[in-house]
């Protein structure tokens, strides 16, 4: 009887060996980019900031007292530094934050970029308290928009909150020529603003996870802590990152 004729397998063995290489490959890959930190702890900050972000602020007002502005602007730690700062202005009808002049004019002159945000009392008029903070606050080009902060409704109903939060948004876009940004947290926007109000750019207070907030739709600011350092300033400062690169920042700010 003939004997058969040994069959060569070396190639198909080849092949998935090399297919076997290529998936063990990418999982080590999968777990390396997983199991990547979302944050790093910085001693000279005292928090830890988020990764993947690489346009850093802080926000402040009278609680911070005096601030050396040109420290603020020097501070580094690795590629970490201060690049923009949301300051209080106005809250209500009357009022002005005790340190909104000296801040706005030491920050500009630091060279950081500045926005201006306002404390909103929901029972109060919308268009009266835009000019409260209008009458206050001469935005200039290279400024951020200005903000409407609104964290609490006071008792009134949410169709009388929704109603003078946009009065106060509509004034403010009239008189700047931009639209504003709303600041709140999480919870407040998706129970109060949440379907009337998504066109706005917003700046959100979310604290309990260290990637992103934890909100549905697109969002320019994120506020993750509250209980950072920063030199030139006397105790804690709240921390933000911002939601894009330099060329998205360059776009929101005032032409």
């Amino acid at each position: 009887m003939a004997k058969k004729k040994a069959t060569n397998n070396t190639g198909p063995r080849s092949l998935l060996a090399v297919l076997i290489l290529a998936v063990v490959a990418l999982l080590g890959w999968w777990w390396f980019s997983s199991s990547r930190p979302d944050f790093e702890h910085y001693e000279e900050f005292g928090i830890e900031v988020p990764a993947n972000y690489s346009i850093h602020g802080i926000d402040v007002s009278k609680y911070q007292q005096r601030i050396n502005w040109d420290m603020v602007k020097e501070m580094v730690a690795e590629d970490v530094r201060i690049g923009f700062v949301f300051i209080k202005a106005t809250e209500g009808l009357g009022n002005m934050d005790a340190q909104f002049n000296r801040n706005w004019r030491n920050a500009g002159d630091a060279g950081i970029t500045r926005g201006a945000y306002h404390f909103f009392l929901a029972p109060k008029s919308g268009v009266e308290q835009a000019e409260n903070f209008i009458r206050r606050v001469e935005l200039e080009k290279g400024d951020l928009p200005p903000v409407l902060d609104v964290e609490q409704t006071y008792g009134v109903t949410p169709d009388k909150l929704r109603t003078e939060v946009k009065a106060f948004l509509n004034r403010l876009e009239a008189h700047y020529g931009v639209k504003p940004i709303i600041y709140t947290n999480v919870e407040f926007y998706n129970k109060f603003l949440k379907g009337d109000f998504d066109n706005y750019p917003l700046w959100v207070a979310h604290y309990l996870r260290k990637d992103r907030p934890r909100i549905a739709r697109n969002w320019a600011f994120w506020q993750y802590s509250e209980t950072g350092n920063v030199n030139g300033i006397r105790g804690k400062v709240d921390f933000n990152v911002f939601n894009g690169d330099s060329t998205d920042f360059a776009d929101l700010l005032i032409e």
